[in-house]
């Protein structure tokens, strides 16, 4: 049986000097992240060649701009990246976001600049 995992137990780590994530299942075949981006907080625009995507908001307004096209969403809302799209995510709001990533496989060595 798995253990329980959560914020205080996932591997944290920080990304873009200012933005948090914790890994609450990190396997080859699926990943999941919770993530949290501050006020004014963004990613570089990158893709995944194998890697799908989805993005699922817990609570706040997550700008996601995929090829293009600017997605706001907010608590509630999923939104599918597939393999290969050029995406960003960013937080032009003034609370902080917190959302899931879930990707399969995972990421890891994954991501190029678009």
């Amino acid at each position: 049986m798995a253990p329980r995992v959560n914020r205080e137990t996932a591997e944290h780590y920080v990304w873009g000097g200012l933005c948090d994530g914790w890994r609450l299942l990190d396997q080859p075949g699926l990943q999941v992240i919770e993530e949290r981006i501050p006020p004014g907080g963004s990613e570089h625009r990158h893709r995944h060649g194998v890697a799908r995507q989805m993005f699922y908001v817990l609570d706040g307004m997550l700008s996601l701009e995929m090829e293009g096209t600017l997605h706001e969403l907010v608590t509630g809302d999923a939104l599918e990246v597939p393999p290969g799209a050029a995406h960003r995510a960013f937080n032009e709001s003034t609370e902080a976001v917190r959302f899931l990533v879930i990707s399969s496989p995972w990421t890891r060595e994954d991501r190029e600049p678009a």
